[in-house]
């Protein structure tokens, strides 16, 4: 009778490292639409009637910051900006995520949907129009209004790094 070998599992493991890390994949890198070299972003407007004073302006700044330290646009004022971002927050809602056993709200969800129109000001053309919904979640049992902000903060941040990567990405 013949006597059968068995690898050790290590072994097998290693193989199957080496066999998985020598396989290749390839992503489209980022490109941005041709001629857009750079791009100036107008304060958002806010349509949503929600009541948040500040919402507008941290939204700008945070897509703004955003767009200088992806460096794959150079940011510039309207006058010798390639591309614009025109930006509007259409809403926002704080909802109940979660009520727990004694019917009190433990958790809650802010959704912002903010409408982003890319235009190329040399062409004077629309790129394209999209809508943009995210969300952040917060704990409501305590902390009130500064909880909310954070679930603010989470939605806003996502919102961003979406319309960031659907502007300089080419899928």
């Amino acid at each position: 009778m013949a006597k059968r070998f068995k690898l050790p599992e290590c072994f097998i493991i290693l193989i199957s490292a080496v066999l998985l890390g020598s396989c290749t994949y390839s992503f489209k890198g980022a490109s941005p639409p041709e001629g857009i070299k750079t791009i100036y972003i107008p304060n958002f407007r806010d349509e949503s009637g929600f009541g948040l004073p500040t919402l507008s302006e941290e939204m700008t700044t945070l897509l703004k910051g955003k767009f200088i330290n992806d460096n794959t646009l150079e940011y510039a004022e309207k006058t010798n900006a390639d591309g614009m971002l025109d930006c509007i927050i259409r809403s926002v809602k704080d909802e109940v995520q979660v009520v727990s056993g004694n019917e009190q709200v433990s958790r809650r969800k802010v959704t912002i949907v903010v409408s982003v129109d890319f235009s190329n000001l040399k062409k004077q053309k629309s790129i394209w129009k999209k809508d943009f919904s995210n969300w952040g979640e917060y704990d409501s049992s305590t902390g009130g209004f500064s909880k909310r902000d954070e679930g603010v903060k989470a939605a806003i941040n996502k919102l961003t790094d979406d319309i960031l990567i659907d502007v300089i990405s080419n899928w």
